[in-house]
């Protein structure tokens, strides 16, 4: 989760100097501006890396947090597919497997607690 955070806040920066990394679409059906969309991406980003540092503490709270925000996360990046569409599609993979992980994660501990 924090290094999927971080690439988040990179995106965001990135897209918030403007840089000439991104594509400009036009006729999008969530059409933001480039800058609009850093500060959406560099805000998730710091609330996905602060998540993944709750779920190392193991609190159940953050487990669903952490769901809850890469699922964001994945969204966010789907709909940023037509500015960079291979970052955006490999940050949608990388929080998906987040929402996969701290998903199964918890099933294990579940059948866990339930057979001791």
């Amino acid at each position: 989760m924090i290094f999927g955070g971080a690439m988040a806040v990179f995106e965001g920066i990135a897209a918030i100097a403007k840089d000439d990394l991104f594509l400009t679409t036009r006729h999008y059906v969530f059409e933001f501006s480039l800058a609009g969309w850093g500060w959406v991406h560099l805000i998730l980003g710091i609330v996905i890396v602060l998540a993944g540092c709750c779920v190392l503490t193991g609190a159940l709270w953050a487990r669903f947090f952490g769901v809850f925000v890469a699922g964001l996360g994945a969204i966010a990046n789907f709909l940023w597919i037509p500015y960079y569409p291979v970052w955006a599609t490999v940050l949608v993979a990388v929080n998906l497997f987040i929402v996969w992980a701290l998903c199964h994660g918890m099933h294990h501990e579940a059948e866990h607690d339930r057979v001791a």
